[in-house]
């Protein structure tokens, strides 16, 4: 018998099978596109995800062996803090905009003032309000497209969006429901004094559970669509970062899980709520009651690197093709050409704005450090440890307050041996990875069915399986030119961040 777990990622919908000893049996991924309508705006469109999914779950259905009747419930994952609106049939009103979408930084500061400032702000939700979270969304779609908001009888997060149309139940979890900014993580519950002051309609906000809550049954028109049973229970699933770092192991202090994905982050798990050192970072429930989790997201990581092979790397793309390899292992192959530190060469990915720690959507790249004697293979470096050194400084973030022994390794980032090298040079820490950390969401999606289910009786016995399978320990000598290098990086944001206000006017 198995558990479906279901990521509906920000490129592709990814679905797994896991049997009840919480070892992957199959998958299935199925992309589709991002629009960028304006610089900073990012939105997609709903139907995708659901197309993308139940053709998943059909590859899966078509794997020898497996059949619908194998399969006993089903979870979710899925980028946080999008928008889906919805009236009052459940159609979806405007295609949704995403947790990328850097244009509601007015509404936010908006949403901070009413609340009587950002330490007031997170006294409520032990968050701040970024660009990023559903929140300010839901202020700009009532500001600048008030026919939509009035139209508006409840709003979705993506996962959320695609549970319902396999069950046809409106609601949300609490580690989603965290990441909209308007959700007391203390008690777990809509924070109804922060919606009042922003002028928001309570109605619209979602019935919340916990992730391993049963959250509806498959419905006969779904089961048409998926080739699943009707009936078969579905279970209210997760925030992919919250879901990932559960999958990773992270459930208390001490470790941080680092994630490479379209953007990127770096958790860590408290068996109690914690209250968010300066609001520095992201405290949000975790997958099962009273547990939490915590990050900073920088907003472009594994998207900086796909963007550099697009648009700077043809030619290696070109040798790829010809000789049949993956374009970014051949690009990790030419990092390596360069030292540790890349020659003083230093990479900014800021290119969709920044979260962690700087909340900035009107922060741009940068590319410092070029001279006649930079090579391509000290650029291609100089991006991968871009990437990290931002992981890196939400680390410093962790070790300001409790102690950091180790770090997990997950997302599309952990399949790249020299990434994990890297990370562990410029953390300077050992990094591992585990079993199913490629499979991230959708796996730790699949865990949740089974607790859900009563399968795994706890977290841990859930977790039972995974196994380290990469360790990468840091080079004393690696570490120090990554440092001095880093000192370098550190100091761009500060000294452009006027400059990068004057480029946003």
């Amino acid at each position: 018998m198995y558990l479906l777990g279901i990521d509906i990622g920000t490129s592709s919908a990814k679905c797994v099978l896991v049997d009840r000893l919480g070892k992957v049996r199959a998958a299935a991924s199925r992309s589709y596109p991002l629009e960028t309508p304006r610089p900073g705006w990012a939105e997609q469109d709903a139907g995708d995800w659901a197309r993308a999914a139940f053709e998943g779950i059909r590859q899966l259905l078509d794997t020898p062996g497996i059949s619908a009747a194998d399969i006993d419930g089903v979870s979710f994952s899925g980028q946080m803090h999008g928008l889906v609106a919805l009236d009052r049939a459940g159609n979806v009103i405007r295609k949704p905009f995403l947790w990328c979408d850097q244009r509601t930084q007015a509404q936010c500061d908006e949403i901070e003032a009413l609340a009587g400032g950002r330490e007031a702000l997170t006294g409520m939700t032990n968050n701040v309000m970024l660009t990023g979270y559903t929140g300010g969304k839901l202020l700009w779609l009532k500001q600048v497209e008030p026919e939509h908001y009035a139209a508006m009888t409840a709003f979705q997060c993506p996962k959320d969006y695609v549970r319902f149309r396999l069950t046809g139940e409106i609601l949300t979890d609490a580690s989603e429901a965290s990441g909209t900014g308007f959700f007391d993580t203390k008690n777990r519950r809509w924070c109804r004094e922060l919606i009042r002051a922003a002028g928001l309609d309570e109605d619209v906000f979602p019935p919340v559970v916990e992730s391993v809550d049963h959250a509806g049954s498959v419905t006969e028109e779904a089961a048409e669509l998926t080739g699943l049973l009707p009936g078969t229970p579905c279970f209210a699933g997760g925030g992919d970062a919250v879901v990932q770092s559960f999958a990773s192991g992270l459930l208390k202090a001490g470790t941080v899980g680092t994630v490479i994905g379209t953007s990127g982050n770096v958790s860590m798990g408290f068996e109690e709520y914690t209250v968010n050192p300066g609001g520095k970072l992201q405290m949000f429930c975790s997958v099962t009651p009273g547990s939490y989790m915590s990050f900073g997201a920088t907003q472009t990581a594994g998207g900086a690197f796909r963007w550099f092979r697009d648009q700077l790397a043809a030619d290696v793309k070109e040798r790829a093709a010809r000789e049949g390899r993956n374009a970014y292992d051949l690009l990790g192959e030419i990092a390596l050409q360069s030292p540790p530190g890349a020659n003083g060469v230093v990479f900014a990915p800021y290119l969709s704005g920044e979260r962690c720690p700087y909340p900035d959507p009107d922060a741009r790249g940068v590319l410092y450090g070029l001279s006649l004697n930079t090579r391509q293979c000290d650029i291609v470096r100089a991006v991968m440890e871009g990437i990290v050194f931002s992981l890196s400084q939400i680390v410093d973030i962790y070790r300001s307050f409790t102690e950091v022994s180790g770090a997990v390794a997950s997302g599309g980032g952990a399949g790249s041996s020299v990434f994990l090298q890297m990370q562990a040079d410029i953390f300077d820490l050992p990094v591992r990875t585990v079993s199913a950390a490629e499979e991230g969401g959708a796996y730790g999606a699949a865990l949740i069915a089974g607790l859900g289910l009563g399968v795994f009786a706890s977290p841990e016995e859930a977790l039972g399986a995974l196994r380290t399978e990469k360790q990468h320990y840091p080079v004393p000598e690696s570490v120090r030119l990554c440092r001095n290098t880093r000192r370098l990086y550190q100091q761009i944001y500060p000294a452009l961040k006027d400059v990068y206000k004057l480029g946003a006017t």
